[in-house]
């Protein structure tokens, strides 16, 4: 009776001493343990590439200060007139292209250095188009310019220190760019300049105030 206690007694110690040991942490639960930390390293690498985007591009306030330089830059130029086009992008990163048609050579690559001595901007895309010298252009621009600003209503303009319609002749054809007050400017300019001798074509791109 008494060795039948003790093998009882001895089996419950041992069934107690198994049901009591910890479990191996490397069986149990590692495959949940990896699968959290996956997004986790996911998540730092999208947040990183985040931040490098919007690192490369400037603030708005910034943006804003660099558009307003690049203009004053450019209608300051000194060869820069009524026969002259220039346009312009400011990219988010700061990045500067111009666009637009020179009739002197030298003004397009005046344009792009007044630019890049601007604070902030990284890099000048220059896409200015240099006009072909043609003296049958010359004399288009010429009679073009008196028939526009020697109009009665459109004299106005001619007092502004760079008249504010640009008379823009590639090979006989002429492009108005600019901004005019009235939508009547603008259709009086048009028909002006169509009805000087030699033009071709006639594209207005004039823009109204407002509009």
């Amino acid at each position: 009776m008494k060795s039948m206690m003790l093998v009882v007694l001895l089996f419950s110690v041992a069934v107690y001493a198994q049901s009591s040991s910890p479990q191996n942490p490397a069986s149990s639960g590692s495959s949940a343990g990896q699968q959290s930390a996956a997004p986790g390293s996911v998540d730092r690498n999208s947040q990183q590439s985040s931040t490098e985007r919007d690192t490369s591009n400037l603030s708005q306030r910034s943006l804003e200060r660099i558009t307003k330089e690049v203009r004053h830059e450019l209608v300051m130029l000194p060869f820069y007139g009524v026969f002259d086009n220039l346009a312009y992008k400011v990219d988010p990163d700061g990045t500067v292209e111009l666009f637009g048609q020179v009739s002197r050579p030298t003004l397009k690559s005046d344009a792009e250095k007044a630019v890049k001595n601007i604070e902030g901007v990284p890099r000048v895309v220059n896409n200015i188009e240099v006009l072909p010298t043609s003296p049958n252009d010359d004399r288009v621009r010429r009679d073009v310019y008196r028939a526009i600003y020697s109009n009665e209503v459109l004299s106005q303009y001619a007092l502004r220190a760079v008249p504010p319609i640009h008379i823009i002749v590639k090979n006989g054809n002429v492009t108005l760019e600019g901004v005019v007050s009235r939508a009547m400017d603008k259709q009086i300019a048009e028909m002006q300049a169509k009805s000087v001798p030699g033009v071709f074509s006639v594209t207005d791109n004039l823009r109204v105030e407002n509009e």
